[in-house]
């Protein structure tokens, strides 16, 4: 990980306050950007959505769903926990926290908004970050490209049947034909674009190329995260600065959800007699969230002033450090993870096997 994602939540916070600050200043010039508009998709934001996105759908390869059979029993953990569990526990967290418990300290107007920003948040499973924390835990990388590669697939079709659910199911309006279009602007457009980039940069000179295009395009990606949000805070400054326990509330549902999901996809592997090093991926994948996704969908969906898209952003702004405590917690609990009874009878018979074919 580079000093710069290492510091991620450093430039957020900067970025936010620099939002806050502008928003103040030049009022007229976010409400101008406010009004570029197509069908309610603001093509300022689609572009920087765009930029961001793209670099890091190219280090996906499609090609590794050839190998999903050779982890099965972490791939069916991983797939289970992203898009059977997380979807539905956040909303049922969203519904209790934001909907119940803390709807007296929120803004009455913004309460649905905030619970449909949480949904659009664990939706769908990050696609970048999540190499970065299965290096830092020793994950198996290509157990980790090919579940990436999967469920990228996945989302291409099941982003908005599941938050259309989601939402229908909160009582909460579903707009069908911006949420359709927020898939083709922010899921299909990228995925096709980012792998033509992909065979273009392997066409040239093989996988070398292919790395110093991403090298050089990932400041352009985090760039346009951080630009994203000061423009959004641009328009979020004045109910963040009156209102800043909204933000420490909306991070409630946010960190049960993240630990919760990831400490059960860790147990399911264990149970399951995964080695550490794919147990540690899948619980790091299962928490993630592409909060990248989230922020775009979120304000072509509700706009930039909504309590979605100021929840989407708090996922942001929480992300870097909650999932380096989940590496560590990895970490610091492989000895424990390798003493599983299922565990170490896998391991044993993988021995006995490689014993035999010597």
């Amino acid at each position: 990980m580079s000093a710069f994602e290492r510091f991620l939540t450093l430039w957020v916070a900067l970025c936010i306050a620099a939002g806050i600050v502008l928003g103040h200043i030049a009022p007229g010039a976010f409400e101008t950007i406010g009004a570029i508009q197509v069908l309610h998709v603001n093509l300022p934001v689609a572009a920087i959505i765009w930029l961001m996105i793209i670099p890091m759908l190219m280090k996906v390869d499609f090609g590794a769903l050839a190998q999903v059979g050779r982890h099965w029993r972490g791939i069916g953990v991983t797939l289970f926990v992203n898009w059977a569990v997380k979807p539905f526990t956040m909303a049922a967290l969203g519904w209790l926290f934001i909907g119940h418990l803390f709807r007296a300290h929120l803004p009455a107007a913004q309460v649905e908004s905030y619970i449909a920003g949480l949904i659009l948040l664990a939706a769908a499973p990050c696609t970048a970050m999540v190499f970065v924390w299965s290096h830092l835990s020793d994950g198996e990388p290509h157990f980790t490209l090919t579940q990436v590669a999967l469920n990228d697939a996945i989302m291409v079709f099941a982003f908005a049947p599941m938050v259309g659910l989601l939402l229908g199911l909160s009582a909460i309006t579903v707009p069908w034909g911006t949420l359709l279009l927020s898939v083709g602007l922010y899921i299909v457009v990228p995925v096709i674009a980012a792998q033509a980039l992909r065979r273009r940069g392997l066409g040239l000179a093989g996988g070398p190329a292919l790395k110093r295009w991403l090298r050089a395009a990932q400041p352009f990606s985090m760039g346009a995260l951080l630009a994203t949000l000061v423009l959004l805070f641009g328009f979020q400054g004045g109910q963040i600065v009156s209102q800043p326990l909204v933000i420490a509330l909306l991070a409630v549902p946010i960190l049960i959800q993240v630990y919760f999901n990831a400490g059960l996809a860790y147990l399911l592997n264990r149970g399951a007699g995964e080695a550490h090093r794919i147990a540690a991926p899948s619980a790091l994948i299962g928490a993630s969230n592409f909060f990248e996704l989230a922020v775009a969908a979120a304000i072509s969906l509700f706009g930039f002033q909504s309590g979605a898209a100021l929840a989407t952003v708090v996922g942001v702004l929480i992300e870097v450090p909650v999932m380096l405590s989940v590496v560590r917690i990895a970490n610091a609990s492989r000895s424990w993870y390798d003493c599983g009874h299922a565990v170490r009878r896998n391991q044993a018979a993988a021995e006995g096997i490689a014993g035999t074919a010597v």
